[in-house]
């Protein structure tokens, strides 16, 4: 037996147009249009604000980073955001716990620490 007739192709062949029938199976519509958007970036908002508010590129510049400046120092003194049709910013006290760092498997303690929440707005959330 030489070593090109050891190779299964036909097997292999099976094998490979199994996958794509599986994937046929899975149907494309339970993946949202909205998956396919990317992320926007601070000069696109800035570029949205200006367009809406009639401002130019600079002065929406300044009012979007004073915006996020303001809602940073907020946060940081422990100060709740509420952002009306959109949701609210919250910081929230983190326990203290046990946990395994990966790799290893060896058990750390991790500290109490804070985290920023967000509840999304009820009729944003209906809306999406």
């Amino acid at each position: 037996m030489t070593k090109s007739s050891k190779k299964v192709a036909p097997a292999a062949k099976p094998a490979a147009s199994k996958a794509p029938a599986k994937a046929a199976a899975k149907p494309a519509a339970k993946v949202p249009a909205a998956a396919a958007v990317t992320k926007i970036g601070k000069s696109e908002l800035i570029d949205m604000v200006g367009d809406r508010a009639g401002l130019s590129k600079k002065d929406a510049s300044t009012a979007l980073s004073t915006l996020l400046d303001v809602m940073g120092e907020s946060l940081r003194a422990g100060q709740t955001i509420g952002l009306p049709g959109v949701g609210t910013l919250s910081v929230k006290a983190t326990a203290a716990r046990t946990g395994v760092k990966p790799g290893t498997a060896e058990k750390i303690q991790i500290p109490a620490g804070k985290k920023v929440a967000f509840k999304i707005a009820s009729d944003l959330k209906k809306s999406l």
